[in-house]
């Protein structure tokens, strides 16, 4: 069984769980949390943030953690946690994106930001990021609090000397390994929301692992399509830039298709069918 260690009916609404055991298969447990260092730790790469005009990946020192994107369901313990974060959420797993598993070595951090989108081209897979699940991978010694500067809660959370100055402010979440944070950036009429601006604050002592979960408003496996099936054509304009940073090969059911699925969105720019 897992607690709710706080919930937050202001805005934003947070929610953060706490397993009541770490040795079974919760979000993160124990083994969670072994099989994310090994499945990631050889295969981070630097962080990258969407253009808000474009809706491109592009690196930037707004974002200065490394990271990578597990598969889905690639396995037990992955398809074990993105079903429970489904049940926690009451959103289906099809609207969940790949989880994210990021590092955050000594001074990096990721300046506060929304998750929902600027950019129409993203809002074309799935909608606008509705909900995002945060899974603490590790305890920080010293900073790497998750802040949400313009959270109304902000004002009626007390700050200790154990908080950075990141930290104080706004509303801040410190990481515990075992914990996860779930929280909104949409109203319940689907409008954005301003106050789910949040950032991670930068490690100022120790290092930071966490896994995050972004869930879209519409299937993100399968958004609307835009060409006929088997019709030789990308269908976001971002495909041939993904394709050159191999998302092919990192996530062929999206790019490419399978023989048991529909086809992909970028088969043209993977070279999987001919015009």
């Amino acid at each position: 069984m897992d607690r709710v260690l706080e919930l937050r009916l202001l805005d934003p609404l947070l929610l953060l769980i706490r397993p009541e055991s770490l040795n079974c298969l919760g979000t993160p447990g124990l083994l969670s949390i072994r099989g994310f260092y090994r499945k990631a730790r050889d295969k981070l790469e630097k962080s990258m943030v969407a253009d808000n005009e474009s809706g491109k990946s592009i690196t930037s020192e707004v974002r200065t953690s490394s990271g990578m994107f597990l598969q889905k369901a690639q396995d037990e313990v992955v398809a074990n946690i993105e079903a429970r974060i489904a049940a926690w959420t009451f959103l289906p797993e099809e609207n969940g994106e790949s989880i994210q598993v990021l590092r955050y070595e000594l001074g990096e951090k990721y300046e506060s930001h929304y998750d929902y989108f600027h950019d129409k081209a993203n809002q074309e897979l799935g909608g606008h990021r509705v909900a995002t699940v945060l899974m603490y991978l590790s305890n920080v010694a010293r900073g790497g609090e998750t802040v949400f500067p313009h959270s109304e809660a902000r004002k009626s959370q007390s700050k200790e000397d154990g908080w950075s100055d990141c930290a104080k402010n706004g509303y801040a979440v410190k990481p515990r390994k075992g914990d996860a944070l779930l929280f909104f950036s949409l109203h319940p009429d689907a409008t954005t929301d301003n106050t789910s601006l949040h950032g991670s604050c930068p490690v100022i002592e120790g290092e930071k692992w966490s896994a995050t979960k972004w869930i879209h408003v519409r299937s993100f496996d399968r958004p609307m399509r835009s060409v006929a099936a088997g019709e030789c054509k990308d269908e976001n304009e971002n495909c041939a830039l993904w394709a050159k940073v191999g998302e092919c090969e990192k996530n062929t059911l999206y790019m490419v298709g399978s023989n048991d699925a529909a086809y992909g969105y970028c088969r043209k720019s993977c070279g999987a069918c001919s015009s």
